[in-house]
C-alpha cells in the first residue's frame, strides 16, 4: 500500500509518499519526497511510484518463475509423478483443513498414497480422495478456465458427499461471515465478466492475475459449498500454466488469509504478493 505521510521539521511540513514492506521478518520502507505541499498531479506521481515498486516485485516473481523452470525440467517424468502426487496431499491436506475437514496431513497421505482410509468422517475421506483426484487432473489437462471446467471441478469434487448442490451454481443468497454474496441471479454475468476479465488481462503479471481471479470469486461465491477449494484451485491453474510454481495457503496461517479477504481488491493483492515471495524466497538465489 501506498500512503501519503506528513512530517515536521521545525514546524514546517514535507509530505512523502510512503511504501512499508515485510523482509526477512523486518518492516522496510521506500519512500518518495512531494515537497512542502501536496502537488497538484498527486495522482500522476502516486502511479508512477506504484509502477516502479511493480517493477522490482516483477523482478523477484520472474526470478522464482526461471529458478522453477530449471528445477523441473531437471526432474525425469517418473519422478514428476511422484512430485505432483506429494504436491498433491499438501494441497489437499490445507485446502480442505481450511473448511473445517478432520484429516491430518498424515491421514492424507494414507488415503491418497497408501489408499488407506482412517477412522473418521466418511464425508471427509471422500472429499480427500476426490480434491487429490481433481488437482491431478488439473496438473496433467490443460483445459480451458470456463464455467464448464468449474462446474465440472465442482461436481467430481462433492458429487459424493453434497450431490444435491454439487456442479451447479448456487440459486440461494449466502453470507460469509459479514460479507453478503451477490443476489444468485447475478451469479452467471458476474462469472461470465470473470472470465472475460482473465481473458482480457493475460498481460498483467500471473501471479497477480491469479490473485485478482481467486478475490473476485472468493466475493461472487457462486456455489452453495466449496467455493474456497475451487477459489483456490482456480488460482493455481493460472500459476501452473504459466509457468509458475503454485501457492498453497496453509491450515496454519488461515486468519491471515481471511483477513486479507475481508479487505479491498487492493490490500488482498498486496497480501497475496507478500505470501506468494515468502513461500518461494529460497528460489531467489538466481538474483
Amino acid at each position: 500500500m501506498v500512503n501519503i505521510k506528513k512530517k515536521e521539521i521545525k514546524g514546517k511540513p514535507y509530505y512523502y509518499l510512503e511504501h512499508s514492506y515485510r523482509e526477512k521478518g523486518r518492516i522496510k520502507k521506500k519512500e518518495k519526497y512531494l515537497g512542502t505541499e501536496i502537488p497538484k498531479n498527486i495522482e500522476q506521481i502516486t502511479n508512477l511510484f506504484r509502477s516502479e515498486l511493480e517493477k522490482n516485485l516483477y523482478k523477484k516473481l520472474e526470478l522464482i518463475k526461471k529458478d522453477f523452470q530449471l528445477e523441473w525440467k531437471r526432474i525425469p517424468e517418473s519422478v514428476k509423478q511422484k512430485q505432483k502426487e506429494e504436491i498433491s496431499i499438501a494441497f489437499t491436506y490445507n485446502t480442505n483443513a481450511i473448511e473445517g475437514s478432520t484429516i491430518t496431513l498424515e491421514e492424507t497421505r494414507g488415503i491418497i498414497h497408501d489408499k488407506i482410509a482412517p477412522n473418521k468422517s466418511l464425508r471427509d475421506v471422500r472429499e480427500t480422495e476426490a480434491h487429490s483426484k481433481v488437482f491431478l487432473n488439473m496438473l496433467d489437462k490443460k483445459e480451458k478456465i470456463s464455467k464448464e471446467l468449474l462446474l465440472k471441478w465442482h461436481r467430481e469434487m462433492f458429487r459424493e458427499t453434497k450431490s444435491d448442490i454439487s456442479g451447479r451454481y448456487r440459486d440461494y443468497l449466502v453470507r460469509v461471515g459479514s460479507h453478503l454474496a451477490p443476489d444468485w441471479q447475478e451469479i452467471e454475468s458476474l462469472m461470465n465478466h470473470l472470465f472475460k476479465f482473465l481473458e482480457t488481462n493475460k498481460k498483467i503479471n500471473p501471479v497477480e492475475l491469479a490473485g485478482r481471479v481467486h478475490y473476485h470469486f472468493e466475493k461472487i461465491h457462486p456455489f452453495g459449498d466449496g467455493n474456497g477449494r475451487i477459489g483456490r484451485l482456480l488460482m493455481n491453474h493460472i500459476l501452473w500454466y504459466s509457468g509458475y510454481p503454485m501457492l498453497i495457503i496453509e491450515y496454519t496461517k488461515r486468519k491471515s488469509y481471511y483477513k486479507a479477504l475481508q479487505k479491498d481488491e487492493e490490500a488482498f493483492i498486496s497480501y497475496f504478493i507478500r505470501r506468494y515471495l515468502a513461500v518461494h524466497k529460497s528460489r531467489l538465489k538466481l538474483g
